[in-house]
Formats: C-alpha cells, sequence, structure tokens
C-alpha cells in the first residue's frame, strides 16, 4: 500500500477546502477497511473454489503472537514496586530434623554457636492401602447379622484421600481422567476409568447442595454482581456456561442458550422461571417493539399475577399462534423480567456488572457497563492515515486518563466531585476528531454515559468485568481439556465443583482441605454460606444499597 503524506489540516486557510480533505481522508479510511474485508472474502472464495476441484486451500497457519494486541493494561494500569515477600511464615512445618557436624573434622577449639534452619518442602507419594478386617456377629435369636461399619469417609474400594485427590486433580488442577489413572497407577494404585469417571461426577449431592445455598448467600449478601458467559459442548452440542462472580463467591451454571430467559434462570439459581404482567412488564414489550396486535392480547392476561412457564406456553399457542420466534422470545423475557424485579421469595440482584451484550439489558434495575469493554472498541481501530492515528492515540491517553480519575474517585467518593466528573466525562466523549470512525466509538461511549458511570451512585463496584472474564477462562481451558461433559450428571458436577474452587479461593479456604473434611465429615470447615455471610460483614459491598 503506498503510504500516505502527513497532512497538517490546521494549515488549510480555506474551510470549505478543509472539509473536504477530512472527508477525503475519511473515505481513504474507509475504502482500505473495505479492501481488507474483500481481500480475506476473496481468498475464502479461492480457498472454496480449490476444494471443489479437489485441491487444498490457503493454509490456516496462526500467527505466533497475537498481530494485533487489544490489552489496555499498561494504559489503564498504574505502576507498582514490586516487593518480594518471604513465604517461609506461611509453611506448615511437619517434623524437624537435626543435623550433626561431623566431630571428626572439627578443630580442637571449634564453638558451637547454635543452628542454622534451612526449611526444605517436601511431599510424601506412597500408597496406604488398608484392610479392613470387620467383626461380624450373627444372633441366632434374632436371625440378624451385626457388622462393624467402617470409619468415617470410607465407602466402597478407595478411601477418602484418594477420592479427594481425583476431584482436585480434575477440577482445580484439570487434568484429563485419562492422565489422572496414569497418575495413579503409577503410584500404584489399581483403578479404572470408569471409576474415576463415577468419582468425578455421582454421589455429590451435598457438594451441589452446598454450592448452591452458597451462591443464594452471595445473592443475598451484595446486591451487585459481575456475569459473563462463554461456550460450552455438552455431549457434542453448543451450549453456553453462565459465570456470577461477586467479592464473596463465583457462580457457573451451564444452560441450553444464553438469553435472557437463560440469564434469568441463572440469577434465580435454578428456579422456575416465572411471568408478571404488570407496567414494568408494558414497557418493556413496547421497548422490544411487540407488534400492536399482540399487545393487545396481552390485555387478557390478569395484572400482578404470576404465571408458570407451561400456562404462557400454551397461552401463546392458543392466542397468538402465527406470532414469530423472535416476538414470542420478546414477550416472554419482558414477563419474565417483570415477575423477577417483584419477586420476594428470594435474593434479586440490584445491579449488574457486564459488557454491552443485549441478554444482559433490562434483567436488573441498573446495569454498569465494562469501561475495559470499552476502550477495546478503540484499540480495535486500525487507521492507515497518519492523523487519524495520532488522533486515536491522543484520545486513547485521555480515555483512560479519564478512567483512572474516575477509580480515584471510587476511595473517596463525594457529591462534588461526583458532579464534577460528570461535566468532565461530557467534555471528553463531547469532542470530535475529525477521524469519522473513531468520532462514532465517542457518540456510542456518550450514549453509554449512565452505565459506565454508574460507580459514581455506587463507588463500591468496580470498573471492570474483569472477575468474570478470569472465571470465563477457567471454563476455557476446561472445555480445551477436557472438551465437555457429556450427561447431566457430568454438567452439574462441573458447574457444582468449579464454582466451588473459585468460591473457596475467594474465602481464603484451602480447597483440598475443604474436600476432605466434607467427604470425611468433621465439620471444621464451616459451611460456604456461613463464611459468606461473615466475609459480607466485612466487605460490606452493597452499602450504597442501604436504605433503599
Amino acid at each position: 500500500m503506498i503510504p500516505i503524506p502527513e497532512i497538517d489540516l490546521n494549515q488549510i486557510a480555506d474551510e470549505n477546502m478543509r472539509q473536504l480533505v477530512r472527508s477525503l481522508l475519511n473515505i481513504i479510511e474507509e475504502l482500505s477497511a473495505d479492501n481488507g474485508r474483500l481481500r480475506e472474502d476473496n481468498q475464502q472464495l479461492r480457498d472454496e473454489i480449490n476444494r471443489f476441484k479437489g485441491e487444498h486451500g490457503k493454509p490456516n497457519i496462526k500467527p505466533g503472537k497475537p498481530q494485533q494486541n487489544h490489552s489496555s493494561e499498561k494504559e489503564r494500569g498504574q505502576p507498582r514496586r514490586h516487593q518480594k515477600k518471604s513465604k517461609r511464615s506461611e509453611i506448615r512445618i511437619e517434623r524437624e530434623e537435626v543435623l550433626a557436624v561431623d566431630r571428626a573434622h572439627l578443630p580442637p577449639d571449634a564453638v558451637f554457636k547454635g543452628y542454622e534452619d534451612v526449611v526444605v518442602q517436601e511431599i510424601a507419594l506412597h500408597t496406604d492401602n488398608i484392610l479392613f478386617r470387620k467383626e461380624r456377629f450373627y444372633s441366632a435369636s434374632e436371625g440378624k447379622t451385626y457388622l462393624a461399619a467402617l470409619p468415617a469417609g470410607y465407602a466402597g474400594a478407595f478411601g477418602p484421600n484418594l477420592r479427594t485427590q481425583v476431584l482436585i486433580l480434575y477440577y482445580a488442577c484439570q487434568m484429563t481422567e485419562p492422565k489422572i489413572r496414569t497418575w495413579l497407577e503409577q503410584l500404584g494404585i489399581d483403578i479404572s476409568e470408569g471409576t474415576i469417571s463415577n468419582m468425578l461426577i455421582k454421589g455429590h449431592t451435598a457438594f451441589h447442595e452446598e454450592e448452591a445455598s452458597s451462591y443464594d448467600a452471595s445473592l443475598a449478601n451484595c446486591p451487585w454482581q459481575h456475569i459473563d458467559e462463554t461456550g460450552t459442548r455438552v455431549n457434542g452440542e453448543n451450549h453456553y456456561c453462565h459465570i456470577v462472580d461477586s467479592p464473596l463467591a463465583t457462580h457457573y451454571q451451564t444452560t441450553p442458550t444464553k438469553s435472557r430467559l437463560d440469564v434469568l434462570k441463572v440469577l434465580r439459581n435454578r428456579r422456575p422461571v416465572a411471568f408478571r404482567n404488570n407496567d414494568a412488564a408494558w414497557q418493556l414489550v413496547k421497548a422490544l417493539r411487540v407488534p400492536k396486535y399482540a399487545l393487545r392480547q396481552l390485555l387478557g392476561l390478569c395484572p400482578n399475577r404470576e404465571y408458570s412457564a407451561a400456562f404462557m406456553s400454551d397461552w401463546l399457542d392458543r392466542r397468538l399462534p402465527k406470532l414469530s420466534n423472535p416476538h414470542r422470545v420478546s414477550i416472554l423475557s419482558s414477563l419474565a423480567v417483570a415477575a423477577y424485579h417483584a419477586s420476594t421469595g428470594y435474593p434479586v440482584v440490584r445491579l449488574l456488572l457486564c459488557d454491552d451484550a443485549p441478554q444482559f439489558q433490562w434483567v436488573t434495575e441498573e446495569l454498569a457497563l465494562c469501561w475495559i469493554h470499552e476502550g477495546r472498541h478503540y484499540k480495535k481501530l486500525s487507521p492507515v492515515v497518519p492523523a487519524h492515528q495520532r488522533a486515536q492515540k491522543r484520545f486513547l491517553q485521555a480515555f483512560w486518563r479519564f478512567y483512572r480519575t474516575l477509580n480515584r474517585y471510587r476511595d473517596a467518593p463525594t457529591p462534588e466531585k461526583a458532579t464534577w466528573l460528570g461535566r468532565y466525562f461530557d467534555r471528553l466523549f463531547g469532542t470530535r476528531t475529525g477521524y469519522a470512525d473513531l468520532d462514532k466509538l465517542i457518540a456510542r461511549t456518550q450514549r453509554h454515559k449512565t452505565h459506565l458511570l454508574m460507580a459514581l451512585t455506587h463507588p463500591e463496584i468496580p470498573l471492570h468485568n474483569n472477575p468474570a472474564e478470569l472465571g470465563a477462562r477457567q471454563r476455557v481451558r476446561k472445555r480445551k481439556i477436557s472438551f465437555g461433559p457429556r450427561v447431566a450428571e457430568g454438567v452439574k458436577a462441573w458447574d457444582t465443583f468449579m464454582s466451588l474452587v473459585e468460591t473457596t479461593r475467594k474465602l481464603g479456604v484451602n480447597f483440598l482441605d475443604y474436600i476432605l473434611d466434607r467427604i470425611m465429615g468433621t465439620g471444621n470447615i464451616p459451611s460456604l454460606p456461613d463464611l459468606i455471610v461473615a466475609r459480607a460483614r466485612q466487605l460490606d459491598p452493597g452499602a450504597s444499597w442501604q436504605g433503599t
């Protein structure tokens, strides 16, 4: 491509000529982008023709490094001085061993000066197979046999420590079942892959119940939640895993779709979705542009009464049989959102912090958008005109300068600072650079003002959705290693144990100790809901909602 010369528009005296040159430069950007897209389409067509001829298309060789880095960590981050801390105080000492100096090598005047401590971390890798000889008594008068019980935690042919290790290796360390079997065989354990699979997905009712109750505790003690989703394969079919995260807990839940109805199902913690016809529902169906003839039919539903999913499905089939599926989903979503907001029998999320995906809109009373997602749109611009490259760079600097200022506000919020930041936002995102694509993004950010400045009202919420994105990354790694569950039990086990891994980490509980404690039934580790309630008292994550 021929390089575009530097053009300083300020040097053009004639305003009409300056506007003409600016328009021509934007046309160059548009044509450059179109040319790139056409080249890709043309190559795909060439590859398709070659495949029809029995030949091979252009090999899809991915670059060793990303061609364009959309990360904003350097721009938004504050440099911190790294200080290496000693971890010796955190290491638990199991035994001490005194090492003596060979007295034969000591000179006569050598004087004992105490000890020099060296801490060495080590583990013991060996089997601990047990032959339990259970006493057996028979009562002839009762015709009954009495048999000694196995110790707590022991069931079947494998002990609690081995079962704990299998769960840890698969869910926390993300090893595959064949690799777990290989590892255990090297230790001298005789076990099949089928047995390992059963250990991973069967007999975990207590874990499922504690995870569900811990999720309810998180929803009840934190009125705002991060949310994100990522693709998941279930028995070879596309599903979606939703990640709901707060400072108290992380919850994974897999659903067939990522629709607003499934988002509501996730926020209700698998409780059946209800539907309600009220003023809030009407506002939403109108916003979603449901046809007027369908709105007239909705008048037949009793106001402020909850309906089940089965009733609504049957009602729509009878009253609106020709209604298109998108409009049908819009009606169901509107009535489900209204029912969710009016619910009192379970904790209702007041605010979601997320990206601008449509399925998250209107689900909660308030919505906060991620600044990092917003900044990523600016990073994706690839201008070819030097003046536009400079404009992009300058604006990104101003963008992240505002982000850092807003982040500092969260540490010491005041009404005066909030008002000033609102005016600062309007000045920054009211500017026009002359670079059409950049100006469109600036105007887009301006339209998102309410959602991007939600921290002015609720300073406790972060400015980004990184916790949920990091949670999604864990599921992405899991599906790359283990592909995906195949049965409903496997789906539930994946969701439950991945939730427990992240939740125990947030609560400062060792996951290995937690699993072993629950399998053995010792009860040394308090229930996760109790720990979540205690943590909420310390953090007070809903301070700005108190009294509302």
